[in-house]
């Protein structure tokens, strides 16, 4: 007997969705049913992905959002709800980094990370669990079911479990994304909201992949324990279990998907 999650009649929203990961969580919700909403600065890019998704049969949405702005995101959100419908699940994908000594770390540097990765990150969190509070709410004034099935993923990073080298300030942020993650899930998951986190290692993308050909990026992979990368599609199943109504009885879990790295 074939197993399936589906996630027909849902909506969901993915920031930072116009490319790498967040393009690829995109697509990987539109193909399990859902109506994905595309949210990022870069909206020619997210036009782009709108036309692939829809050229395979799926629903998708663009709207332009940016996470360093919270009239940006309360915008987006009230676009996304009135274009599509209310948000069921949240991916809050967006982030940022770059590679230097912490000594050489300026104020610019430390605000330009944290504030798209933690202060971001949170904000967006923030505005869609205060829209799924509201239905939960709605829901026990009508003496309805209790609300349930909302979903907030939160991508961290297995570097804020294990702290690298030259990327401490970025291992910070999303070691705040980590403890963020349960936080929120002591707060709303008793309101019928689950808030799970996922930790990638070091996943291959058109961004990155010049770097890996590098002989810096060669003695990292020879580092990780069965010496590959990632590829996008390898955070598939991972995502869509955390998005699916079968994951009702996970909520403030940080699952690592590193091959193993942070062990």
């Amino acid at each position: 007997m074939a197993y399936t999650l589906d996630l027909s009649g849902r909506v969901a929203l993915i920031t930072g969705a116009s490319s790498g990961l967040g393009a690829q969580f995109a697509k990987t919700l539109a193909a399990a049913g859902a109506a994905v909403v595309l949210a990022s600065r870069r909206v020619e890019m997210l036009k782009s992905l709108r036309a692939e998704i829809e050229a395979d049969g799926g629903d998708a949405h663009v709207v332009s959002m940016d996470v360093t702005n919270i009239g940006s995101i309360e915008a987006a959100m009230n676009f996304a709800e009135s274009e599509v419908g209310p948000i069921d699940i949240l991916i809050n994908n967006s982030g940022v980094s770059n590679t230097q000594r912490l000594q050489d770390v300026r104020e610019a540097d430390y605000d330009f990370i944290f504030n798209t990765n933690t202060k971001g990150a949170f904000f967006v969190a923030q505005a869609a669990a205060k829209r799924m509070l509201a239905r939960a709410k709605d829901a026990q004034e009508a003496h309805a079911a209790p609300f349930s099935g909302a979903r907030i993923i939160n991508i961290a990073s297995m570097a804020g479990i294990r702290v690298l080298p030259q990327i401490g300030v970025y291992s910070m942020s999303k070691a705040a994304v980590v403890h963020m993650t349960k936080a929120m899930a002591v707060e709303w998951g008793k309101h019928g909201i689950n808030v799970n986190a996922i930790c990638p290692g070091y996943i291959e993308t058109e961004i990155n992949q010049h770097h890996w050909q590098t002989p810096q990026g060669q003695k990292l992979v020879q580092m990780l324990p069965r010496k590959r990368l990632g590829q996008l599609h390898d955070l598939d199943a991972v995502l869509v279990m955390l998005a699916s109504p079968q994951s009702d009885f996970i909520n403030g879990a940080i699952i690592a998907a590193d091959d193993g790295f942070g062990a």
